[in-house]
């Protein structure tokens, strides 16, 4: 009975949406998703954040989509439910929609609204439309590719960090619109914020020991493990308590999860030596705390390597991976700018590799200058800056 009630309330709210898209579009609003509204990161918040910085916050009325809507956010900014009635009302008014990964496709995005996808990272793995398989719960490869093609079609305009995602983007998303080559906003931090007071300060704020230096692990997850559609599982083989044998006197872990994953471990068993950091943490702030970026296949290996601090890759799956469950774009091995690993022992060889360089390990510095020169040429601090420059030309057209 429960379940009914559900779907029938979803459906009479699907029905008061579908009326309210014939109201007029609010030409000062706009609307900010970040992660399916799981949590206030990336660039839908660093855009939104740099219109506070310009007191643009208070010129449109600017509204971020969250599942908790109990976070303090800064400026004028007002927060609303997912899938609740304002929520339908919001998005249907907008004249802009902010997004880093897809709203529903039930969501209709009219004529008077401009979509500005950010995005939420340069693809190692294949994505959409290109890949072969599809391992998340119960969805054929042909429904996944079809909604996916819905879903972009609705995209105005889509950011790229680097001209290797321009043509990947291009073809894995059909998107034939306009690509913002300006590099991603949620990396303007890693220019404002690298120095050492900001650093001492975000430390503080996050508890992370200052007397240590810090490993920041951030695995992707995996298709093919998951509690639920939308819910999966951190999955590694690393052996926390070698770690710590090793180098817990003199590094502290932090343990971020993909924002996809839902896991309660207990790291308390570890003595202060893992940290964890669940999908509310927006990991830019991680990645200027720390001293070494360590993992597989995630694309955070992009963004880090602005910082030129050292990675390794605990790819221990590496063949699975690659051959059954996604396929990558190029040869990760022959470009990852760092030492890739399979076992733990080769782990703790990497990071003692590191401690001798005293940073980016000599028989890795080539392959990291390349993997900069290919991979971050768009980059340079002020993409949020041109990504509301955009809005301000949107908001001025009469539509």
């Amino acid at each position: 009975m429960k379940r009914i009630l559900k779907k029938c309330l979803k459906a009479g709210m699907l029905f008061c949406y579908r009326l309210m898209t014939f109201l007029p579009i609010k030409k000062n609003v706009i609307v900010f998703e970040s992660n399916l509204g799981r949590n206030y990161t990336g660039s839908p918040r660093s855009i939104y954040e740099e219109m506070v910085r310009q007191g643009m916050d208070k010129k449109y009325r600017c509204y971020y989509i969250l599942d908790q809507t109990d976070i303090l956010l800064p400026g004028s900014i007002k927060t609303v439910r997912n899938s609740r009635f304002f929520y339908y009302y919001i998005m249907a008014v907008a004249r802009v929609w902010v997004c880093d990964t897809r709203f529903p496709n039930y969501m209709i995005k009219r004529s008077g609204c401009s979509y500005i996808q950010t995005w939420h990272g340069t693809p190692l793995k294949k994505l959409a439309l290109d890949m072969d398989d599809v391992k998340m719960a119960e969805e054929s490869i042909e429904a996944y590719k079809e909604n996916f093609r819905e879903n972009t079609a609705t995209w105005d305009y889509l950011i790229s960090q680097n001209p290797f995602s321009t043509k990947t983007f291009k073809r894995c998303f059909d998107f034939h619109k306009t690509m913002l080559e300006i590099g991603y906003p949620r990396n303007d931090v890693l220019f404002r914020e690298n120095n050492e007071a900001d650093i001492i300060q975000i430390k503080k704020e996050y508890n992370i020991p200052l007397d240590k230096k810090v490993i920041l692990y951030a695995p992707t997850w995996r298709d093919d493990a998951y509690y639920e559609n939308g819910s999966y599982k951190f999955v590694t083989p690393l052996d926390f308590h070698k770690l710590k044998e090793r180098f817990g006197t003199e590094y502290v872990i932090l343990i971020k999860y993909h924002y996809m994953v839902r896991e309660r471990i207990d790291w308390s068993i570890y003595d202060g030596f893992c940290i964890p950091f669940d999908n509310r943490y927006d990991i830019a702030k991680l990645y200027l705390a720390s001293d070494i970026l360590m993992t597989d296949y995630s694309s955070v290996m992009f963004d880090y390597s602005l910082l030129k601090r050292p990675m390794i890759f605990y790819a221990f799956d590496l063949e699975q991976y690659k051959d059954n469950l996604r396929g990558f774009y190029f040869n990760f091995i022959e470009e990852a700018p760092g030492t890739v690993c399979i076992t733990n022992e080769e782990v703790i060889a990497a990071i003692e590799e590191v401690n001798q360089a005293a940073g980016i390990p000599r028989s890795c510095q080539k392959k990291y200058e390349e993997f900069v020169q290919k991979y971050n040429p768009f980059d340079d601090g002020h993409a949020s800056e041109k990504v509301i420059q955009l809005i301000e030309k949107l908001v001025a057209e009469e539509r």
